[in-house]
């Protein structure tokens, strides 16, 4: 069972389910009462000029990087981040463990979030690989 306790939210690998650590996730992410959700939009993995870099690995991190752009705006942090989506295209195992050495970055020592991941033909624009949305939990 992993938990964040720090935060208002628990994140938890139940006995009986395999470990996902090793993917970047956790199965069960549990809001404790009284807490400010912040969702995001989808973010890729453009930078601040629009551009988009043609490496799966490089849209990965930018788009992480542009979540944790996000989430400051609303006052949230990536430890108070719940649950979060994630579209590939084209997705295979190789995509995933870039996906889930990013999660392990980002994340370090934190559990991850409960994560659902959705393979895709294509996204909003021609070039993008990747995208993240999220939901976060603040305590008030």
């Amino acid at each position: 069972m992993d938990k964040n306790s720090d935060s208002a939210v628990l994140l938890l690998n139940p006995a009986g389910l395999y470990d996902p650590a090793p993917n970047g996730y956790s199965h069960v992410a549990r809001v404790a009462a009284n807490v400010r959700l912040v969702y995001t939009a989808g973010q890729g993995g453009e930078n601040a000029h629009s551009e988009l870099s043609s490496d799966f690995a490089e849209q990965v991190r930018q788009a992480f990087a542009n979540l944790q752009i996000a989430l400051a705006a609303a006052d949230a942090q990536i430890k108070d981040v719940a649950k979060i989506t994630v579209l590939i295209v084209d997705h295979n195992m190789e995509r995933l463990q870039i996906l889930g050495a990013e999660v392990a970055r980002v994340w370090g020592e934190l559990p991850a979030p409960a994560c659902t991941l959705i393979p895709v033909p294509r996204l909003a624009l021609d070039e993008m690989l990747f995208e993240v949305e999220a939901v976060a939990a603040v305590a008030v």
